[in-house]
Parts: C-alpha cells; sequence; structure tokens
C-alpha cells in the first residue's frame, strides 16, 4: 500500500515524462495559469478516485491535503477550465500509458460497451447535453439517459481505446466508427487508439455476419462474437462458456470504472468536461497497472493500492 504523496509523485513524474513529449503550449492573452500543464493533468486523474463523490468533494480534499504538494493550487472553477483545456493531453496521456504497458504477445482484445447515466431519464426537460446524450437501453441500468461507451481492452485489463456515442446508439454502428477511426485516424477522435492487429472478442451486440464481413473486408478487422441462439449454427455451451471466460476482463474493466473511478456518479453539464474526466477514469486505471507491475502486485488489485490516511 503507497501513501498519499508518494502515489501523487510517481504519478507527477509520469505525468511530467508524457509532457516532455509533447510540443510547448501555446502562449495565451492574459496572466499565466496557476498550473503547469503536469499538475493539471497529475490532479485531474488523481480526482477520479471513488473516495472523493463529486469534483466539489476532490477540491476540498486538495485545498485540505495537497497545498504542500501543490502550492499555487487555484479557485476550483479555474482548475476546471484548465482542466477542460488540456483534455486532448489528458486523453493522449491515457494512451501513452497503454503503450506503455503493451504487451506484444497479446493475441486478442475484448470490445464491449456500456451505459453511462448523465441524468434520470424521468427528468423533464432537455438537460445539460441535448443533442448529445439521450434515451438508451442497458442490461446494467435498463432504460436510461445518457451515452454509450465503448472500451477495448488487453487480456490483462489495459484499455488501449475508448469512444461514446449517444445512449440509443447501437453497438454495430459505434463499432463501425471505432474500426474506421483506429485504421484512419481523424484529429479530435485520438482517444480511439491505434488498430492492435490481432482479433476482437465480443458479445452478441455485434453478431451479424453481414457486418462481421464487412469489418474484415474493409477494415481488416475479426470480430469473435457468438450468435444467436435461434441462429441455424448455434454455439456449443462449451464454446460459449470460453468465449465468456475471455471476455470476463471487459466486465471487470467496466467494474472498475463504474466503482473505483465513479463513472456511475458522472453528471456533466457540458460534453468537453466529461470528455476530460473520463479520460483521466482511463488514464487513472492504465496508471494503477502500471503500479501493480512495478510492485509485483497483481494487474486490477486496486482496492488496496493506496493509503488515504
Amino acid at each position: 500500500m503507497l501513501d498519499l504523496d508518494t502515489f501523487l509523485t510517481a504519478l507527477y513524474c509520469m505525468v511530467d515524462e508524457f509532457c516532455k513529449t509533447l510540443p510547448p503550449e501555446a502562449p495565451r492573452p492574459g496572466e499565466a495559469p496557476a498550473l503547469s500543464r503536469s499538475e493539471v493533468i497529475t490532479l485531474a486523474v488523481f480526482g477520479q478516485w471513488a473516495r472523493f463523490q463529486s469534483e466539489r468533494d476532490f477540491y476540498r480534499f486538495a485545498e485540505q491535503r495537497l497545498k504542500s504538494l501543490f502550492p499555487t493550487l487555484p479557485h476550483r472553477t479555474q482548475f476546471n477550465r484548465q482542466q477542460r483545456l488540456h483534455q486532448e493531453e489528458i486523453v493522449a496521456f491515457s494512451l501513452f500509458l497503454a503503450r506503455q504497458l503493451a504487451e506484444p504477445n497479446h493475441c486478442y482484445e475484448a470490445l464491449d460497451c456500456t451505459g453511462v447515466e448523465t441524468r434520470n431519464s424521468k427528468r423533464r426537460g432537455l438537460g445539460w447535453l441535448p443533442g448529445q446524450a439521450d434515451i438508451g437501453w442497458s442490461n446494467r441500468i435498463g432504460w436510461y439517459e445518457g451515452v454509450h461507451l465503448m472500451v477495448s481492452a488487453t487480456p490483462s485489463g489495459v484499455i488501449t481505446g475508448f469512444g461514446f456515442a449517444p445512449a440509443s446508439a447501437q453497438d454495430r454502428s459505434l463499432a463501425d466508427s471505432f474500426f474506421l477511426l483506429r485504421q484512419e485516424p481523424q484529429a479530435g477522435f485520438e482517444s480511439v487508439g491505434t488498430s492492435p492487429g490481432v482479433p476482437y472478442l465480443a458479445d452478441r451486440g455485434f453478431e451479424g455476419k453481414d457486418a462481421q464481413r464487412r469489418w474484415r473486408e474493409e477494415r481488416d478487422t475479426e470480430v469473435l462474437s457468438p450468435p444467436k441462439r435461434n441462429s441455424r449454427a448455434p454455439w456449443s455451451k462449451p464454446l460459449r462458456r470460453w468465449l465468456a471466460g475471455l471476455r470476463q476482463i471487459i466486465e471487470t474493466v467496466f467494474g472498475k470504472l463504474q466503482l473505483t473511478f465513479r463513472l456511475r456518479l458522472e453528471r456533466p453539464h457540458t460534453l468537453l468536461g466529461f470528455q476530460a474526466r473520463l479520460a483521466a477514469k482511463i488514464a487513472l486505471h492504465n496508471f494503477c497497472i502500471a503500479l501493480n507491475r512495478q510492485f509485483g502486485r497483481s494487474n486490477l488489485t486496486f482496492a488496496d493500492l493506496l493509503g488515504w490516511l
């Protein structure tokens, strides 16, 4: 178990190493920001632990406990602006960690989607994200208002790419965009990562001979998923269990994001703020794996990694 100062120092050093690979920040009018780029990313990532019930809760903790490490800590609203300003760098840091943790001999990635509720679906009005979040169905939470998050992860749980769409988006349509952007990167969509060159293991939401043939022929992407139970060529129960066992890692990853890094509590007011915090959660997930490997611990043992006293 690491103490707070050691954890933050390790995180800052990793962030600073990453920031040295970036071009210098462009000058902006007005006073210089209170925090450096490395400090903003460090605090943004650290603040995603579920020990903090909200951004406000995290900032109270930072003002009480972290002033010695971040003596120029500004007002919370200024920090939130800086966090949104560095959203692209936070995304890039999460993928930098994924590359650092790359396993050259992994033979597949697990691909799946989960619902992220951003507002109670029974409330009236358009909410904070009209046109960006809508109503959809999730096996985990039922009908919800929010976004549909897609994640790809290695067998050890490292998240190599992510993206999201309104909750009503279907798995296969989201996969179409995901595979396209991995093959043909476009500015603003870097979070999807790069094509791993190995098959994806998916659930029945990605089933469909036409879709899978199109991905294979047009995107050089192989997706393995079980057919529907009423298929004329159903899989045997042992084969289904084998695939479900390999895919269990993605369910574990979603559990970490939802519970350990409080994705289930997200109630964003702006899309950019949500993007920054989502990227920070992915980065914290990958960073914790890196620390666990450094200390010879199991990859996804996060509960006792950090001591809060």
